[in-house]
């Protein structure tokens, strides 16, 4: 097996990009192609607060979206072929996570696990066929706390041409930033508070505006694609002077709607949801998050034009994505433990920790960049099925996301557990839940907190499908 430290070698690594040999084919790169997508990584200003262009952002562009803005919503179909080139035009390496698609392993996007860096002025091609149709998002998964914190987050949405026709739709890509009051970039996290809930941004945006306002038809339905893109901040969603109705979880239908009314998610989750907007033209609906002591409008929502009169009972299902489901009889148990550290401090890593252990999963917290590779937390047959018992002894919330896979969350001893499939869970301080799946995509699969400064200091690891 290929370690972290020969990975870190510039000599293998260059040789394998200049041969085309070894390390290139290892880890799946293919040949540049037509018809690719090409998603530029750069740093650039964006205008985030009033005072003056935020310098040092970090963002993605393609050929249809210009330079210094928003990383653009990418487009695909469930079941069609997709191709994107990564040209990176950092002054650092970097990669490309498909988060919540269950694509092959060596698309993933991981450092030393999946793929090597891409370097500044390289590039790398990723090329899937996406199973699964909903929104989904994309990121990197290299320097992560930096490079997320600065922007290079997009939504990806997978359609489905079987999809219901709606009035409307709109995405939202929601984050926080942490910047001063002359709207630069401030540490993006204190020690103290990576070793609590995380260190919360000082700007709250939606599409790196603050509190957005679209139109939509009168008296129409709305398709909301909501990503949760940020480092840190958990929300409790709501919205007034409309109704709204959950559609969908992390990339799949819930099994029955139901009435959008203080909806916790966690970074790394989405939500689809049906609003039904007013029927008077130029009445506004707003979108909130009423969590903590300081609640917040995201983003306004106004009507225009004579009312369509739509009712959301009118919508017909989202279509089930194809995943399989979990034989509860046959099932294998394997017992998770999110836990503090307080092990030695392990070295810094651009990829890797922060320079701290206070976190880990099985009392374990994952070792720094340059030691040789961690064992797999579990390792797992092609094919079978597991129940995950996780714990979560600890006062914080943790959104615990697997890569690659789908589970459907069975048991709780916190909270009701909705029927469904998802790839991220909330879970609570305290909480016991059980999470099934089908192991059916073999690889290196991460399995971590999304508060990036839990997984950075040590609440992350993989799990292996053989």
């Amino acid at each position: 097996m290929l370690t972290r430290r020969r990975l870190m070698t510039g000599a293998l690594v260059a040789g394998a990009y200049a041969g085309g040999m070894g390390l290139a084919r290892r880890f799946g790169r293919a040949a540049a192609a037509g018809a690719a997508t090409v998603l530029t990584a750069r740093p650039g200003e964006a205008s985030i607060t009033d005072g003056g262009p935020t310098r040092g952002i970090m963002t993605y562009e393609t050929d249809t979206a210009g330079p210094g803005g928003l990383p653009p919503v990418l487009r695909m179909r469930r079941g069609e072929p997709f191709a994107a080139r990564l040209d990176n035009r950092l002054d650092e390496p970097t990669t490309v996570h498909w988060h919540g698609l269950r694509i092959a392993n060596a698309m993933d996007g991981v450092p030393f696990l999946t793929q090597p860096y891409v370097y500044p002025g390289d590039g790398f091609d990723y090329r899937f066929t996406p199973p699964d149709a909903g929104t989904f998002w994309y990121h990197p998964h290299c320097n992560t706390l930096d490079q997320m914190g600065r922007g290079l987050a997009g939504v990806l949405v997978v359609e489905d041409p079987a999809d219901p026709v709606f009035d409307a739709e709109i995405v939202l890509n929601l984050r926080d930033w942490r910047l001063g009051g002359d709207g630069q970039f401030i540490a993006q996290f204190r020690p103290r508070d990576a070793a609590r809930a995380g260190t919360f941004g000082t700007v709250r945006t939606a599409n790196w505006r603050r509190v957005p306002q679209y139109d939509a038809p009168a008296g129409g339905l709305v398709r909301l694609r909501l990503a949760a893109t940020d480092v840190t901040r958990i929300l409790q969603l709501v919205v007034a002077g409309a109704a709204a109705e959950v559609i969908a979880l992390d990339g799949n239908p819930v099994a029955t709607r139901f009435p959008l009314d203080r909806l916790m998610i966690g970074p790394g989750q989405r939500v689809d949801l049906c609003l039904r907007m007013p029927d008077t033209e130029g009445a506004i609906a707003t979108l909130g998050d009423v969590r903590g002591t300081k609640p917040a409008d995201l983003a306004t929502f106004r009507a225009v034009g004579t009312s369509l009169r739509r009712a959301v009972s009118d919508l017909p299902a989202l279509a089930a994505n194809p995943i399989a489901e979990p034989d509860l009889s046959a099932a294998t148990e394997i017992p998770f433990v999110l836990s503090a550290s307080a092990e030695e401090r392990p070295k810094d890593g651009i990829c890797g920790s922060l320079g701290y252990n206070f976190w880990a999963i099985n009392r374990v917290p994952w070792a720094d960049d340059t030691g040789d590779p961690t064992a797999p937390l579990a390792e797992m047959k092609t094919g079978r099925s597991y129940v995950f018992n996780v714990e979560n002894p600890t006062p914080q919330i943790h959104p615990l996301h697997l890569h690659g896979l789908a589970f459907r969350p069975m048991n709780s001893n916190r909270q009701a557990v909705r029927p469904g499939f998802s790839d991220t869970y909330l879970i609570l301080p305290d909480e016991k839940v059980q999470l099934a799946l089908v192991a059916d995509n073999p690889g290196d699969w991460v399995f971590h907190c999304h508060i990036i400064e839990h997984q950075k200091t040590g609440m992350t690891s993989y799990l292996r499908v053989a």
